[in-house]
């Protein structure tokens, strides 16, 4: 099974499944003697983990991460830095009615196919749990970043038909932690929670959106023509379970625009140049400006749902199938910080291969340097 790792210099490659012994990560190219601040890789897990809230998966994992390798005395080696998460709770009993039977919109029928076998209990791999060892590299990204002054924040901003209309310019992203739908306006959230109650009284599920923002991001991350930073960005965010929609800047509503409404106009600020507007979102010609960076991603329903669904199984046979186990109403709350961490992870490996282009830039000015000391030297003696 290919694509499981992630980056060009700071590498991250996960393993385990979801009702397997445990989920972890290897992460590669970590700078040597960055502090590695454990708490708070650990704080980040408590934000993804099951059971946090009345509103999510009532499963129960403390996600208590080890650290098994490239950290000595709180700091990084520069060796590869292992982490890893047992499983505690995990109750495959739950998942024996669906061995041969496909899931509607789940991996089931594509990983059967693919693969010619597949993990049913929770859809092993393919299970969100795998996304724990995404958060615990992102924390190490966040930490990375931090020291390099940026900041990268995401919050729900719409669940099902509710959306705060404040932009983030606005909210206080310090009250994203303050209610567990994690939303900063205080009075859309409460309402947000009272609507995922309801469908999850219901049996059912419901998607939306979460909008990420990144802060004091400095100007010329970004390859050109692949490595565009929002084509990574993408990438990144659109690998998470359940992701269905990136929109970045302006994004669908700039089709309405002409051009002349929707340029950035640049101006001089402090010395500093800047642009009046934001709708190229921090990012133009695949390369960070250094405005903000601000995106949006679209979550779709959670697939199991507790009403009776029909479907097919192995042999093709029509059955009808009813969510079993626990399972999140609604993925936007856990996935905030999911969101983070793939984020982040992009920029510190970009942030990375941006100072090595700057080193490789460097050593071949000094070679033409010294390429013309020696030509322009006269020998002493003939």
């Amino acid at each position: 099974m290919a694509g499981n790792s992630f980056g060009q210099i700071f590498k991250v490659s996960t393993f385990g499944e979801s009702h397997g012994k445990a989920v972890g990560v290897v992460v590669d190219g970590c700078p040597a003697g960055l502090d590695i601040d454990a708490a708070f890789i650990q704080q980040e897990m408590a934000r993804r983990r099951p059971g946090q809230s009345n509103i999510v998966t009532q499963r129960q994992e403390e996600d208590a991460i080890e650290i098994l390798s490239g950290v000595f005395e709180g700091k990084a080696t520069g060796s590869p830095i292992a982490m890893m998460v047992y499983n505690e709770d995990a109750r495959s009993k739950d998942y024996s009615h669906i061995a041969d039977k496909y899931r509607p919109s789940h991996a089931d029928f594509t990983y059967q196919i693919k693969y010619g076998l597949r993990d049913y209990r929770g859809g092993g791999r393919s299970s969100a749990r795998e996304t724990l060892a995404r958060v615990a590299a992102g924390a190490l990204a966040k930490i990375f970043l931090k020291q390099n002054g940026i900041s990268v924040h995401a919050y729900v901003s719409q669940v099902g038909h509710l959306a705060t209309e404040k932009p983030y310019q606005l909210l206080d992203m310090q009250l994203i932690e303050a209610t567990a739908v994690r939303c900063p306006d205080l009075e859309v959230a409460e309402q947000m929670i009272e609507l995922i109650k309801a469908v999850r009284k219901d049996g059912d599920t419901i998607g939306g959106i979460i909008q990420g923002v990144v802060q004091g991001c400095p100007i010329g991350l970004g390859e050109p023509a692949f490595d565009k930073l929002h084509a990574d960005l993408a990438k990144a965010v659109m690998s998470i379970n359940a992701c269905k929609g990136f929109e970045f800047g302006s994004g669908f509503a700039g089709v309405t625009m002409r051009g002349s409404q929707h340029n950035d106009i640049f101006y001089t600020e402090d010395g500093k140049i800047k642009t009046k507007t934001n709708h190229s979102g921090g990012i133009q010609g695949g390369i960070s400006n250094g405005m903000d960076i601000h995106f949006r991603v679209a979550f779709k329903p959670v697939a199991t749902i507790v009403p009776a669904q029909f479907s097919v199984n192995e042999a093709g046979e029509e059955v009808e199938i009813t969510g079993k186990g626990r399972h999140d109403p609604c993925v936007l709350p856990r996935a905030v910080p999911i969101v983070e961490a793939m984020t982040a992870l992009v920029l510190a490996d970009h942030l990375l291969r941006q100072r090595a282009t700057k080193m490789e830039h460097k050593k071949i000015y000094l070679n033409l340097f010294e390429r013309c000391l020696l030509r322009r030297a006269k020998p002493l003696y003939r």
